[in-house]
Order: C-alpha cells, then sequence, then structure tokens
C-alpha cells in the first residue's frame, strides 16, 4: 500500500518533472513512510514517484516504481493484489520470471504476457500506472470497486497523476478552484467524482484504465469491467450458503500480509462478523482496535465485549473525549485532502491503530450497502408516491421548519440523482443558494447537468443499493477512510466490496436480499452460528461519535461570528441549541475555511 504520482510530458524539462513528482511524493509521504522513489525516462518525457508502506515482501525487492526484468514495463504501483500467488503461479506456468515475492511484480508480468486483459483479472485495491517502453504508452488503472484513489489532469500535452488532489496542487499543477464544488459539497457532503475542488483535475472511474499516447498525447478511458452471465439465486438457502462460502474466503485472501495485520471492531454486526471469521484463521496473530466514550449512548463496550469473549489475540481498546477531538481537529482538517463531513472516526481508530504497531487491518465497509442497512433502504418507497404531488406544492417545504422536509424540494426535479439527494442530501437548494448567495437555478443546473447515469436497479431496494455504493459508499465512505488511515500510514482492507463476494451477492434476488423487516437479516441468518445475538438484535448505531455535543462546544465550529453570510450565521446560532445537525454546521465552518 502505498502513494503514487507522476508527469508525462514534451514540454517541461527532465528537471522541471523532477522537481514536480518529488514535490507532489513530499506531499504524499505521510501514505508512503517506508520507502521513496523516483523513476524517469528522459527520451520519452516521463517520470514516475512512489512512496511505500511495506505490507508485502517488507525486502529491498518492493522499491518502486519497478522494472520487470527485462525493462520493458515500468510501474508505480498503490494496492494490495489479494489473487496474487495464484496468479503468478498461472505466470510461471507460462515462462514469466520473477526476482522478488511481490504482488507489484505479478502486475507487471501479468500485463506482459495478457495485456490489458490482465487488468480484470486481478482481486484487490488498486491505483496504478505502467509504462509500456515498446508501445509507447502509459496506463493508468484502477480497481474495479474504487477502493483506491487516483486523480489525473491534462493541458497542454501533459498528462500528470497523485493518489491526492493536493499533491498536484501543491506542485503547482492544478491551481485553479473547480466553481461547482461548493455546491455538490454542499447537497452530498462531499465532493462527487469525477469532480474534485480543483478545475480540470478528476479521478479516474473505478474498473477503468486511462490509456495516453506518448507519440500524440491522446488518451482515451475505457471499462475493464467483464460482464459475466450469472445465475439468479432465488432460495434462501443457497443464498445463505453462497454467502458462507464467498465472504469466508474474501476474509482468508485480505489476511495475506508480511506486516502485522488486525480489524476494526466497532461492536456493530459487519465489523463483528469480520473479526469472528478472521479470527478462524489468525487467532493468536490477530489484533482488534476499538473505540469507546464516556457518553453512554455512543458506548459498545459492553458489544465489544461480546465478540472479545469469543476470540484470541491482542485487544486494543482507546478511550475518545471531547478534549482529544479538540486536541486532534487540526491535525484532521489538514489530512483531508477534500471537504468531507465525515472521516473523523477513521482518523482517530486509524491513528491508534498506527500507535498500536498495526500496518494493515480490516473493515466491516460495504454490507449496510449490499443487505439494506440504511434506513434508505425503507424511505425510498415514499417516492414515487411524492412524486404525484404537484411541483408547486413540493416547493412549500422550503418553508417548512423542520430540515427534514426541506430535501422534498430534491423532488421537483425528475433527474435520478434528485431521489438519492432527497434520501440523503445535506442541504436543500434554497437554503444552498442562500448559503452561497447564488441563484436557485445555478444550484439545479449545476447538480443535474449529468445527462444520464447507468440503470440504478429495478427494484426500490435496488436502486437504493446502487444509491449508496455507488454515490454515498464511492465518495465518502471509501474515499475518507483512504485519506485518513493512509494519513496515520495505515493500510485499511474491506472484504465486503471483495469482487467475486459482491458478484454473488448481486446475483441473489431482491426478495430474498433485502428483508422488510429486519436490516441485513440474510447476513445475519448466515452468520449466526458465529455472531452474537445482543450485536444482531440491537438498534443499529454505525460507527459513530459524539460529533453532536463536541461541535457544540467547540471555539470555532459553534462561533457564529466567524460566518460572513447571513443564513450560515443563522444556521450556526440554531445549532448552538442543537436544533441543526452536526454534519451541516461541520459543512459550513469548511466553506468558510475555504472562502
Amino acid at each position: 500500500m502505498c502513494r503514487i504520482a507522476g508527469i508525462i510530458s514534451k514540454r517541461l524539462t527532465k528537471d522541471e518533472m523532477f522537481a514536480k513528482t518529488s514535490i507532489m511524493c513530499n506531499a504524499l509521504r505521510h501514505g508512503g513512510p517506508d520507502d521513496k522513489g523516483i523513476f524517469g525516462a528522459e527520451s520519452t518525457g516521463l517520470v514516475f514517484g512512489h512512496r511505500r508502506l511495506s505490507i508485502i515482501d517488507l525486502s529491498v525487492n518492493g522499491h518502486q516504481p519497478m522494472a520487470d526484468i527485462n525493462k520493458k514495463t515500468w510501474i508505480t504501483f498503490n494496492g494490495e493484489i489479494y489473487n496474487y500467488r495464484e496468479l503468478k503461479d498461472q505466470l510461471v506456468k507460462i515462462g514469466a520470471k520473477f526476482r522478488s515475492n511481490t504482488d507489484t511484480e505479478v502486475v507487471l508480468q501479468a500485463y506482459l504476457h495478457w495485456g490489458v486483459a490482465a487488468f480484470s483479472k486481478f482481486r484487490g485495491m488498486f491505483a496504478f500506472a505502467l509504462y509500456d517502453v515498446e508501445k509507447a504508452l502509459t496506463y493508468l488503472v484502477r480497481d474495479t470497486m474504487g477502493i483506491k484513489p487516483l486523480y489525473y489532469h491534462i493541458a497542454n500535452e501533459q498528462l500528470s497523476f497523485a493518489s491526492e488532489v493536493k499533491a498536484l496542487q501543491l506542485a503547482h499543477i492544478a491551481n485553479e478552484n473547480n466553481k461547482t464544488w461548493l455546491i455538490k459539497f454542499l447537497a452530498y457532503g462531499h465532493i462527487p467524482e469525477p469532480d474534485t475542488i480543483l478545475k480540470n483535475v478528476f479521478s479516474l472511474p473505478k474498473g477503468s484504465f486511462l490509456c495516453w499516447d506518448h507519440h500524440s498525447c491522446t488518451q482515451h478511458i475505457s471499462s475493464y469491467i467483464q460482464l459475466s452471465e450469472t445465475r439468479r439465486i432465488t432460495n434462501i438457502k443457497l443464498a445463505e450458503e453462497t454467502i458462507g462460502e464467498t465472504f469466508r474466503s474474501a476474509v482468508n485472501r485480505q489476511l495475506i500480509a508480511d506486516a502485522p495485520i488486525g480489524v476494526f471492531l466497532s461492536g456493530g454486526i459487519d465489523s463483528s462478523v469480520v473479526t469472528l471469521l478472521a479470527n478462524q484463521w489468525k487467532q493468536n496473530e490477530l489484533k482488534t482496535v476499538s473505540l469507546y466514550f464516556n457518553e453512554k449512548e455512543y458506548d459498545e463496550r459492553a458489544y465489544q465485549q461480546q465478540v472479545f469473549n469469543k476470540i484470541k489475540g491482542e485487544k486494543f481498546t482507546h478511550l475518545v473525549t471531547q478534549h482529544d477531538f479538540e486536541e486532534c481537529f487540526p491535525y484532521i482538517l489538514n489530512a483531508m485532502d477534500m471537504p468531507t463531513t465525515d472521516g473523523i472516526n477513521t482518523w482517530f481508530i486509524s491513528n491508534y491503530a498506527h500507535k498500536d504497531g498495526l500496518k494493515a487491518v480490516l473493515s466491516g465497509i460495504g454490507a449496510d450497502e449490499l443487505f439494506g442497512g440504511y434506513p434508505s433502504f425503507s424511505r425510498i418507497n415514499y417516492i414515487n408516491y411524492l412524486r404525484l404531488i404537484p411541483s408547486s406544492l413540493l416547493k412549500t417545504t422550503n418553508y417548512w421548519g423542520a430540515d427534514r422536509y426541506k430535501r422534498v424540494n430534491y423532488l421537483t426535479s425528475h433527474h435520478p440523482l434528485a431521489d438519492y439527494l432527497f434520501l440523503r442530501g445535506l442541504f436543500a437548494p434554497a437554503e444552498i443558494a442562500e448559503i452561497l448567495n447564488c441563484d436557485e437555478k445555478q444550484v439545479y443546473d449545476t447538480l443535474f447537468f449529468t445527462e444520464n447515469i447507468p440503470n440504478p436497479g429495478l427494484t426500490n431496494q435496488e436502486k437504493a443499493a446502487w444509491f449508496e455504493t455507488n454515490i454515498y459508499m464511492q465518495n465518502q465512505l471509501l474515499h475518507d477512510t483512504d485519506i485518513m488511515s493512509m494519513n496515520n500510514g495505515l493500510e485499511v482492507r474491506v472484504p465486503f466490496l471483495d469482487e467475486d463476494f459482491q458478484n454473488a451477492v448481486n446475483s441473489i434476488s431482491s426478495e430474498i436480499r433485502f428483508d422488510k423487516i429486519q436490516p441485513k437479516k440474510l447476513l445475519i441468518d448466515t452468520f449466526k452460528d458465529i455472531l452474537p445475538q445482543s450485536v444482531w438484535n440491537r438498534p443499529k448505531m454505525g460507527f459513530s461519535f459524539p460529533l453532536q455535543q463536541w461541535m457544540r462546544h467547540h471555539p470555532e465550529i459553534n462561533n457564529e461570528h466567524l460566518y460572513s453570510n447571513k443564513k450560515a450565521k443563522s444556521i450556526i446560532k440554531d445549532f448552538k441549541t442543537d436544533k441543526v445537525h452536526w454534519s451541516k454546521a461541520f459543512a459550513l465552518y469548511q466553506v468558510q475555511l475555504h472562502a
């Protein structure tokens, strides 16, 4: 697990490219504290940079950028290929030569023998740049679920890329602000892909590769995902057997590491299942990291203890207080690559995991999206009824007191993303316009400019699953988890996003996969033999912090005099009396910082 950066240009000198790439690598040092490297191909006008966090093959053989034995290809790689041993065995049989035990070298040999078809064979999380010397082509490649980030900028026949947006900014490759990011941030609570805060800096789509032709200085983006026909599972017993088999396999192969590995254990269903399965293989070697609070309504120690009683290995528990939050808040803000209303919890637990000596952990991210664990899976059923109401009446919700009613205003648009913003939007369109001193039409035009999005699903629950996976999880949970964990020199693995497990779950009929009464029933029933009843038979909490209380007492966030906008001042005033959710106050604070 690492951080990568690079430049391909015919206009910059060798020294200029090395200097800018070095600046980017230094900006990414937190994500790769163990080693650094830079490779340049002067005749081509290419420089690759790398910062390494050593997880597999800790020797110098893992140094990057890396070339194959004959130096036909070069790579700077960020990620983990969990099936690299199986792929290596296949490659050796057809004549591939290796000099290390790294998964990075497997990527090189796979490309040399299979071409771009190799990309779909990888099971893991990754973002890499690969330079084919003979063909004079460079590929930027991102994993199928978009777990690892990769940003690119193209201008003046130059391609630049990095694992974080701020690296491109600090190297003065891209400095101009994207004029629409504030509207999208206030609507979503994050900045949805492919946009970033910078103009002409974009996120590479997941499951895709960008191919750059060095001769013509042109590029095209293609998907490498191979769609295959899968049987539709309509039998509950078969569904449980399929989930049990594929998820056990996913957890097992994500435990590979030559460095200390552990699990984030919150006490909820998802992290408990991951922990209990990981314990079956690692036992005494497995370490768990858990947080707790003095605020009783957020304290999950009782549920954590139920899992502790069933596992071996070392258990690290840490108390997080309001004092800790206030003391670490500046570091958390500094860690953010782009504004977000999430990530604080991940920063804390990653920071403690790093102090506990871990380099890699497994997380429970992804189960709620697959099995209907969010309120959106039931709320989405109301949308068709609300759309029967005339738009003129829907617009009156702007004047209703409660925040939750104002989001109904999004349904005056028939764009599919309007449904998502009704379910999860942060501020309503009229509020955004007032906060940013712009026209409400500009808000709608910005948010619903995208002409089409892929089919989000046939049933309401499948549609909700598409929204939660491709918008909320993709742009907020995964992005913030990667940024906050890597800022602490920690790799977070997500077995619920394993490609084979995802395909298996998506083959299960909606009627079986989503239960109308009990969220995630299919997952619970599959693992009832190991999961304590007290863990699954309780109200959903999620990995939550007492941020409503902590932020209301924060000397800067709740200071209404800090905010120049009249509407923002009013919202912060209401926040101080507990009438507004902390995420709105936190968003306004970040907008003010960027003003």
